[in-house]
């Protein structure tokens, strides 16, 4: 079977290498988006410099540096996969939830799933208390994860495996409480865990004035597809993280608004 071809000058190009160079193209801007603003994007152009140099120095016939760079190129791949290992973790979950993602808005078009009575109280009950934790300004750092597996993070720290209760969050985050430090995980209608310790974001263009729990809160959006919610005890101002992004001094309608769409 013949493939359709497209004669550009002397030169015919199938409908395949058109398509190849969108995906690839796709493939490049995923990668950008997700390495923009890191130190991820810096070893990259670090490395893409490192091969312009290995690459010039073999035309001149500079042969020791040849041989020096050439080392480095050699395992090239392998210190990719240790340098960037949480990079590619996070390109291919963003892949495997774009893909879920589309799925699920096919399905949610013939099958809609309204929010139960429990679901809305226990949505009330997380809202007062952090309007309650926000009023008396009270540190804290709740987690939302859309499942168990944030690479252990939630088994880091006390599990309670408790009914969500608004004076059991504010009691939990008192400062007085041993619990108080860390994150506390929410999923599957319950307080699943407490006092979670989470990796710290690294990225460099962070303001300085950003605490350990909003920086707490951008490590675990980058490092997995949890959405956190932060309490300020400066300021009580509430922050929220997803996807490596962080929303500060949110007015109240959009906490509630947040809440509702990444609770449910």
């Amino acid at each position: 079977m013949l493939l359709p071809l497209i004669n550009i000058g002397f030169l015919p190009v199938r409908i395949w290498d058109i398509l190849d160079i969108l995906i690839v193209g796709f493939l490049l801007y995923s990668i950008y988006k997700l390495l923009k603003g890191s130190i991820a994007f810096n070893i990259v152009v670090g490395i893409i410099l490192l091969y312009a140099l290995w690459g010039l120095v073999g035309i001149l016939k500079m042969q020791l540096l040849s041989e020096i760079l050439g080392q480095f190129i050699s395992v090239g791949f392998i210190a990719l996969i240790i340098i960037f290992q949480p990079e590619i973790r996070r390109f291919l979950i963003y892949l495997g939830n774009t893909t879920l993602r589309g799925r699920k808005g096919v399905f949610s078009r013939f099958f809609k799933t309204p929010i139960n009575k429990k679901q809305r109280k226990n949505f009330l009950e997380i809202l007062n208390a952090m309007k309650e934790l926000s009023n008396s300004r009270t540190g804290a750092l709740i987690v939302f994860p859309k499942d168990l597996n944030i690479e252990g993070y939630s088994h880091s720290g006390e599990v309670l495996d408790a009914d969500i209760n608004q004076h059991l969050i504010e009691s939990i985050f008192n400062k007085f409480s041993p619990l108080h430090d860390g994150a506390m995980v929410i999923f599957g209608n319950k307080i699943y865990a407490v006092s979670c310790i989470l990796p710290v974001s690294t990225n460099p263009d962070i303001p300085p004035g950003i605490g350990l729990r909003h920086r707490a809160a951008l490590g675990v959006s980058e490092n997995s597809d949890a959405a956190a919610f932060v309490i300020s005890e400066q300021t009580g101002s509430i922050s929220f993280a997803y996807r490596g992004k962080l929303l500060q001094d949110l007015p109240p309608g959009k906490v509630e608004n947040l809440l509702k769409t990444y609770y449910s």
